[in-house]
């Protein structure tokens, strides 16, 4: 098998608070009324990505990772599934207030799967926000009874956004991404979440969408968020700058002016998530003309590879 940087289409997620952005200006294609998230770069068994050049073209990404292990690295080895999710999310209306599972607790019950996730704000109103963590540490009889009476959001905090801003949610931080904010996401490869409190509307079977208080109480962090520093000014360049480096993902953001290089060894494989501009990515023999919306991933052992031209991209790594 000849290796070649793969080119992925995206699973395409409609909600009540999704927007139309990732149609209209990011070359998402689909019949759905809105594209609230794209999955860029997804094994998941509720969405995969679908591969849209080369020997496997037309098939889904998950069964191309099943097929051939091999392209995803040693590293992946490390997990039971494939490990990471990639999306653009665009809320033209507020999320819903939530929280995703810790591993111990995912464990500890037998159901979901633990969800710790970072975002990149890509554009941004002037005024949006996003919900972190509480003002002031809580009680637990002091949140549960601030759901109850649909006080909460008096105690959360609310955190003024700009372009470029970057963040990291561990599992159990309770979050919501406001409306007026398209972001990139890199996560651990699950669906589950515990909505807290969800602004009490009704979803398109006319309900009130489904609360999951218990759980969510049993996981959240009653506390003030904390935002951890992964940057590496020993490393860090104007080109290539660290955002977060874990045990189950490692994320950088790209500033091409020129050309940039760099190489899929071993260990893992690399994802490209075009967020602005328009390059040629020259790997394995194979040039590639790329542009924002893009969502490229190079397999391990590909070897070196070339970015030319100008943009913003979020490099992913395991």
């Amino acid at each position: 098998m000849k290796l070649y940087p793969i080119k992925l289409l995206p699973f395409v997620s409609e909600t009540i608070w999704g927007g139309k952005k990732l149609i209209e200006e990011y070359g998402v294609k689909t019949e759905k009324k809105n594209a609230a998230e794209g999955w860029m770069l997804s094994c998941h068994e509720a969405g995969s990505s679908t591969v849209a050049n080369g020997e496997f073209a037309g098939k889904s990404f998950a069964d191309v990772v099943k097929e051939k292990p091999s392209l995803c690295g040693k590293n992946a080895g490390n997990f039971e599934d494939f490990p990471i999710l990639i999306k653009f999310i665009d809320a033209m209306d507020n999320l819903s207030v939530q929280v995703h599972p810790t591993k111990e607790y995912c464990e500890l019950t037998g159901k979901g799967q633990s969800k710790t996730e970072c975002w990149y704000i890509i554009d941004c109103d002037e005024d949006a926000s996003l919900i972190l963590g509480f003002k002031d540490k809580i009680s637990p009889e002091e949140f549960k009874a601030a759901i109850a009476n649909n006080t909460l959001t008096d105690y959360v905090e609310n955190v003024k956004v700009k372009k470029g801003d970057f963040f990291f949610i561990d599992s159990g931080t309770l979050h919501a991404i406001c409306k007026g904010i398209l972001l990139a996401e890199v996560q651990e490869s699950s669906n589950t979440t515990y909505r807290i409190y969800d602004y009490n509307r009704v979803g398109a079977d006319g309900k009130p969408r489904e609360l999951h208080v218990e759980d969510g109480a049993a996981v959240t962090k009653l506390e003030k968020y904390s935002q951890p520093d992964f940057s590496n000014p020993a490393l860090d360049t104007e080109e290539r700058r660290l955002l977060a480096d874990c045990p189950l993902f490692k994320v950088w953001k790209l500033d091409t002016k020129g050309s940039i290089s760099g190489i899929a060894g071993e260990d893992s494989f690399v994802s490209l998530l075009i967020m602005a501009g328009n390059v040629t990515l020259d790997c394995c023999g194979e040039k590639l003309e790329l542009t924002k919306g893009d969502s490229i991933f190079i397999p391990a052992n590909a070897g070196e590879y070339t970015i030319t031209g100008e943009s913003e991209i979020i490099e992913t790594r395991i």
